[in-house]
């Protein structure tokens, strides 16, 4: 499976529908870089985070090996996005103050990305992954979420996603790890834009093509006695994961 397929089709969806992170995670990230020069997004999809970036850093490169997802991409004055492998990048040595991954952590290929993030980054650069997991919800839509939903795509999630459903538990950082602020993600979503969230899942969508949307319709009448008439936007918490460390070397 080419993993940039997974989310070729869909940026529209994805740029739509994916929520927002807070504003205080590129404040902190600036704070503990060694400068604001230039920062790094690594798979920067739509480029939410390079816009992030953007206002702290005076320089940002955004790469991504979807193609569309960088047609799809946000522009800035101050943002050069360019279609690239994390892995094998032209950038020169020490260029970088940040390099940061957000939601992608996982799909990398460690013993090849670990060297190209060292080599690029300043001595005493700061690498940075973050990424979002489950939705935090109420007990009956909870029960719903995981038997007509999640129990329904789990044979299509890609092996690498345990690594970030683990939340990184089992990935081997080469930095000094920094001890970071714990930052908090929520959204307000009425009951459509959920389920435009649920369809971007990479299982959600594989599982479509095989079978159809039927498993989501059955989902969303039973959700939708639950998501109460005059309480059409929740607030709702996303569990969160996120990692900064210093480059040492």
């Amino acid at each position: 499976m080419k993993i940039h397929s997974l989310f070729n089709d869909k940026s529209d969806l994805y740029e739509k529908a994916r929520p927002v992170y807070p504003d205080e995670i590129y404040r902190y990230l600036v704070s503990i870089s060694p400068s604001n020069l230039k920062a790094w997004d690594c798979a920067c999809g739509n480029g939410q985070v390079s816009e992030g970036l953007s206002h702290c850093f005076e320089g940002v490169i955004a790469t991504d090996v979807s193609d569309q997802q960088i047609a799809n991409a946000k522009r800035f004055d101050n943002v050069i996005y360019r279609v690239m492998p994390s892995e094998s990048t032209d950038f020169p040595d020490d260029s970088f103050d940040l390099v940061c991954v957000a939601q992608a952590l996982h799909w990398f290929d460690f013993p090849v990305f670990w060297p190209e993030v060292k080599r690029v980054l300043k001595p005493g650069g700061v690498f940075a992954a973050w990424g979002y997991i489950w939705p935090v919800l109420p007990y009956e839509i909870e029960r719903i979420f995981h038997d007509q939903i999640l129990n329904v795509i789990a044979p299509y999630w890609a092996t690498q996603n345990s690594l970030l459903t683990g939340h990184y538990k089992d990935v081997e950082f080469p930095f000094e790890g920094l001890s970071s602020p714990k930052f908090e993600m929520k959204v307000e979503w009425n009951l459509d834009q959920f389920f435009d969230f649920i369809k971007t899942f990479s299982a959600t969508r594989r599982c479509i093509e095989e079978h159809g949307e039927a498993f989501l319709d059955v989902a969303y009448e039973q959700i939708e006695t639950y998501w109460s008439a005059d309480e059409k936007a929740r607030v709702i918490p996303l569990e969160f994961v996120f990692y900064a460390g210093r480059n040492t070397e």
